[in-house]
């Protein structure tokens, strides 16, 4: 399983990008970034390389542990998955990249897609001096205008961008990714209500297509969760020194929400696991666990008197694939 801190060829690239850049010049520029994208806004507010390196210090290592968190989740459930072409979907810094490049030696060649100059520049310089990333490409324009001129590849990878666009654009920006996926399509978006909303249509109309999910559902079926209820996950990662100062924070680490889906050409073979929707209870009589299974939702209740089998859901934790 790929860690879901930054890699240390990162770190260092981001390390020094930040030599002689002010701490709270950064701060003041990822919160206003920040409550630009709260209020429904995108990339656009990012215009200069401080907007872009400050929002990469804000956001970069929880974007990455999600995206990571999901590359594992699939990873796991096709393990011969070994592509060797990447198109990054709203590349921004090149955050997908990165996790992507960790989570599978296979990949050789990376093409990327973004509108926003700054985040395109950002990207390239810390992609310079990296063993696998420096020769990579990236195509600065608008995304279904890219993507239709784009090659396909065996991986696509949207994260976080399909919310910039609107409802409309994101069912064309769907299709047009899927007709590019030539073997796995996953997008990652936040963990909230409407993050889920957006995966959730974009899973039924793919599936509409031909599309099977390879995860996290262990099915192509309707979700079984009703509102207010959704699927989500979190990634636990570490603070660095420079993320909580931008940030603002004292906690030395940070729990990312995120929903997602990843979608394959071929059927994943075999029964599918079952997986955990929710952090198990744990009590003295027994553990109670929400499952989503191939049949669907279900609370499952293993008994400490089952010692087996109680020390195997000891073990489960929130967003596992599980048996």
């Amino acid at each position: 399983m790929t860690s879901p801190d930054l890699p240390a060829e990162l770190k260092a690239a981001l390390d020094g990008k930040l030599r002689g850049f002010s701490r709270s010049d950064a701060a003041g520029r990822a919160a206003s970034i920040s409550k630009a994208y709260r209020a429904g806004g995108g990339s656009d507010t990012i215009r200069s390389e401080t907007d872009a390196l400050a929002y990469a210090l804000a956001r970069m290592p929880a974007t990455y542990a999600a995206v990571t968190a999901s590359l594992n989740a699939l990873a796991e459930i096709r393990p011969d998955f070994a592509p060797k072409n990447l198109l990054d979907v709203g590349a921004g810094p090149g955050t997908a990249t990165w996790a992507a490049a960790e989570a599978f030696p296979s990949l050789q060649d990376f093409a990327l897609l973004d509108a926003n100059d700054a985040l395109r520049a950002l990207a390239l310089d810390l992609a310079h001096d990296s063993t696998r990333l420096r020769g990579i490409g990236y195509e600065r324009g608008e995304a279904r205008m890219s993507l239709a001129k784009s090659d396909t590849a065996d991986l696509v990878v949207a994260s976080y961008m399909i919310g910039e666009i609107g409802e409309a654009d994101q069912r064309a920006l769907a299709e047009l990714m899927w007709q590019k996926t030539r073997d796995t399509l996953l997008v990652v978006e936040p963990g909230t209500p409407a993050g889920y909303a957006r995966i959730i249509a974009l899973r039924a109309q793919l599936i509409a297509l031909g599309a099977h999910v390879a995860a996290p559902c262990p099915h192509n079926n309707e979700c079984p969760l009703l509102a207010p209820d959704w699927c989500h996950f979190t990634q636990r990662l570490q603070r660095s020194r420079a993320h909580k100062q931008v940030k603002g924070a004292e906690l030395p680490f940070e729990d990312e929400r995120f929903s997602y889906v990843a979608l394959t050409r071929a059927p994943v073979e075999g029964r599918r696991p079952s997986r955990v929707l929710a952090q198990p209870i744990v009590s003295k009589v027994e553990i109670t666990a929400k499952l989503c299974t191939p049949e669907g939702l279900s609370f499952t209740k293993v008994p400490r008197r089952a010692k087996a089998d109680y020390a195997v859901a000891r073990r489960w934790r929130w967003g596992d694939a599980v048996t």
